[in-house]
């Protein structure tokens, strides 16, 4: 285990009971309350500086209640330093209004997600209005999580080129097919965005795309050695996605794996994907 405070970069909290999240209905694993006395217990063996807190997919009606939510536990937990909402990019300029009325709630708010994952059309990321929605973030300090299934990276790449402004970062490494071991074109697809200075990736949700009850570190370690490789040491980033990786994992035995697979770093070179990463792109 790393032998000084994490920052978490990809923390979720929610409480089902209180916000409608219908990508929950059939998972009773995940349809439960997970809120920072859950966190706490699981993550009672890490040390923990600092989190980010990503949006949950809340209805949209719900958006900007989520944030307010988020930064009452904010105020309960002072190590929740930055808080990343839903946004509705697609509206393009029509966005300005939710773009203001979210970064006016607190500087708390340092970046936005609008989940791409569940779209069918792998080009929805490239429609006119998706792409001006992005470009709008710098305008207000915003960055953008970019969260795709690995088919969609193609268009993510391209998305990413028409927003040479805008700050990115890739979650849970695009999402290749680990339990498949498939590795093309995930391997060009990540080395291509990779080439783009304003992205960086955030390795997290690995377990998630694993076999959930026989996956090894073995298993992981070409995926994390590529993205370590393509991206290099300053922009990559740890992420716990809990309570997601609960279907796989509990945090205690991702940090270590992860820990051991990147035990040849560095001390500098862990301090910046432990923590130091995270604070400079989340501005912390």
């Amino acid at each position: 285990m790393p032998n000084f405070p994490l920052i978490d970069a990809h923390l979720h909290l929610w409480n089902p009971t209180h916000f409608r999240m219908p990508w929950l209905d059939n998972n009773p694993l995940l349809n439960r309350s997970y809120e920072l006395r859950e966190y706490y217990e699981h993550t009672a063996d890490v040390a923990i500086e600092a989190m980010v807190y990503l949006q949950v997919d809340v209805e949209p009606a719900y958006a900007l209640l989520e944030a307010q939510w988020v930064l009452e536990r904010a105020n309960q937990d002072q190590r929740i330093q930055a808080i990343v909402p839903w946004a509705p990019i697609e509206y393009g300029e029509r966005a300005r209004a939710f773009l203001e009325a979210l970064t006016a709630l607190d500087p708390c708010i340092k970046g936005v997600r609008r989940n791409i994952q569940d779209e069918a059309d792998p080009n929805f990321c490239l429609l006119p209005d998706f792409i001006r929605g992005l470009q709008l973030l710098p305008e207000y300090g915003l960055s953008f999580d970019i969260c795709v299934k690995h088919w969609q990276l193609a268009s993510a790449v391209k998305m990413v080129q028409l927003c040479p402004d805008t700050a990115f970062i890739l979650d849970h490494i695009g999402k290749p097919d680990i339990k498949g071991q498939l590795f093309a074109p995930w391997l060009e697809h990540i080395q291509a965005l990779a080439s783009y200075p304003n992205v960086l990736c955030k390795i997290s949700g690995l377990v998630s795309e694993a076999n959930h009850e026989h996956w090894t570190a073995e298993d992981l370690a070409p995926y994390v050695a590529h993205v370590i490789e393509a991206f290099g040491e300053d922009r990559i980033v740890f992420g716990g996605d809990w309570p997601v990786a609960l279907l796989a994992t509990t945090y205690t035995r991702w940090v270590a794996t992860l820990d051991s697979l990147t035990a040849h770093f560095s001390p500098e070179a862990k301090r910046k994907l432990w923590a130091e990463n995270a604070r400079s792109f989340y501005r912390l």
